[in-house]
């Protein structure tokens, strides 16, 4: 997959992030959350809505094109006085239009201010204790899309790509969680039984189509990163039953009272 625009993907952020402080009013975001599947009720949550931007209007943004994602890119006002930028708006590899595509969003986020990013996903499970609809923390991950959103001779050290202090918060507002890795698939078929049992022998947890490669355009950004993953399914041939986009989003629903207020609690500790 070649990303064949010729616009610098980091003019296109800046550009992207004047238009959201000039229409938002706010000159400058602590906070960038990506809210997958599941996690959506989250932005209703973690502060006062000020503003809300159709994704389309904002330079380099697009419509979803799944289900379930929202077209939106809001700003919100914490109860402790900081400003979240939500981006509703996730572009995932599989819709075929280049990486920079995929980690605009996160560019954009670090070009607005942004310190922390924090990336949600619904995801397959390899790990049969973790029912449909557990949160997990995302402590690293397996890159499996054969692509990265650095180009050129870009070194960047992912050692400690997820925060451990970050982790550490997280368990302080729910000592139940646990944490895995997540493998991060092209798609958007899902995996084969044979895949799943691979990326469970090379070290992954949780199996998804989205997260790593924003995580690395955050990290090169130089933001701290928080994951957490939704189990929406047990992963293929892990699961009795076929698995669907359907089944995600019911799992979605059925959690996402639960795993926003979680979220939100997180986010006000930030």
């Amino acid at each position: 997959m070649i990303d064949e625009s010729p616009t610098d993907p980091f003019a296109l952020a800046r550009a992207a992030a004047d238009y959201i402080a000039q229409k938002t009013s706010v000159a400058s975001h602590d906070i960038a959350l990506v809210l997958g599947s599941g996690w959506g009720e989250a932005a209703e949550l973690i502060g006062e809505t000020t503003a809300t931007l159709q994704a389309p209007d904002i330079p380099g943004f697009a419509a979803p094109a799944v289900e379930g994602h929202v077209g939106t890119v809001r700003s919100i006002l914490t109860p402790s006085g900081k400003r979240a930028l939500v981006l509703g708006a996730r572009t995932h590899y599989y819709e075929g239009r280049g990486v920079r595509a995929v980690v605009h969003g996160v560019r954009t986020a670090a070009a607005a201010g942004a310190k922390t990013l924090v990336l949600t996903n619904g995801c397959g499970g390899s790990q049969e204790q973790w029912a449909p609809g557990t949160p997990v923390l995302i402590s690293d991950h397996i890159n499996l899309t054969a692509a990265s959103p650095l180009e050129g001779a870009t070194f960047v050290d992912l050692t400690d790509l997820y925060s451990a202090r970050l982790r550490k918060l997280a368990r302080e507002v729910d000592p139940s969680l646990d944490e895995g890795v997540y493998a991060q698939f092209t798609g958007p078929h899902y995996e084969t039984p044979a895949e799943v049992q691979y990326a469970k022998r090379i070290g992954a947890d949780l199996v998804g189509m989205s997260t790593a490669l924003e995580a690395i355009a955050a990290r090169h950004a130089g933001m701290e990163v928080f994951g957490m993953s939704l189990v929406t399914n047990l992963a293929a041939g892990i699961s009795p039953v076929p698995l669907s986009h359907a089944e995600v989003l019911e799992a979605g629903q059925a959690a996402g009272p639960r795993i926003s207020r979680l979220l939100a609690d997180i986010i006000g500790r930030l």
